[in-house]
């Protein structure tokens, strides 16, 4: 079977691994919706500070994709992340990752972020594309185009360094692809049969063939935007 499709979440994490090396160390970082805190094994050489709100519990409402369960015992901060408990310019960095789906007011959300950097202050943010209903019921928009980047972290005082697209169409709908077994057990309670998994294979490679030579259908559909900016000085 081709890899076409698997490499979402580790694209993601490899980038962002590569990015917070780049942020100098000692400096303060704000992991803004860090979850279980699963990044801060990233973070040794920084001055780490965990923020979420920890009302999910991993089983949510129960539709959708959930974690089954969610340990939240170690954060710093236990807040909105539209009105977190810090005074002005005071972090170096501020990270974001795949949090802006599950915010109410994503924007209200950046303004937080712009108050909080100093000046020159590095923001590092990914978010879908395009998601599937998870962690419900706190799942409140199903991705960010580029464009929103571009008009929201500019109005809100960021210059742009980086905005690049993880995946293509091809990639994205062989990782749905990949998903049909699952989804079909659950939602239809049936299953493909040998043949029909057959198929699937085919489809998986025919997808793999185009996406190797893709030349931008990420335009259209891709898994997530890797986002590094900076709060514009003065």
């Amino acid at each position: 079977m081709t890899g076409v499709g698997t490499r979402n979440e580790s694209t993601r994490t490899k980038w962002l691994e590569r990015t917070l090396q780049e942020v100098a160390a000692g400096v303060r970082i704000l992991d803004a919706g860090a979850g279980e805190g699963r990044y801060r094994r990233f973070c040794s050489h920084l001055d780490y500070v965990s923020q979420d709100f920890a009302q999910y519990n991993g089983v949510g409402d129960g539709r959708g994709l959930q974690t089954g369960s969610w340990d939240q015992n170690h954060l710093d901060l236990v807040c909105d992340i539209c009105a977190i408990p810090e005074p002005d310019a005071s972090f170096d960095a501020v990270m974001c990752i795949e949090v802006l789906e599950h915010l109410p007011y994503p924007v209200l959300a950046i303004k937080e972020f712009s108050r909080l950097l100093k000046p020159g202050g590095r923001l590092i943010v990914t978010a879908p594309f395009c998601s599937l209903t998870h962690f419900a019921p706190y799942h409140y928009y199903t991705g960010f185009s580029r464009y929103f980047y571009e008009k929201h972290l500019v109005e809100e005082g960021f210059v742009i360094d980086e905005i690049t697209e993880n995946g293509n169409y091809f990639e994205y709908l062989a990782q749905e692809i990949r998903r049909v077994p699952e989804v079909a057990q659950r939602y239809s309670n049936s299953f493909p049969n040998w043949w029909e998994r057959r198929a699937l294979g085919m489809l998986l490679k025919m997808l793999q063939r185009f996406s190797c030579a893709d030349t931008g259908s990420a335009e259209l559909l891709h898994f997530n935007y890797l986002v590094s900016a900076r709060k514009r000085q003065g």
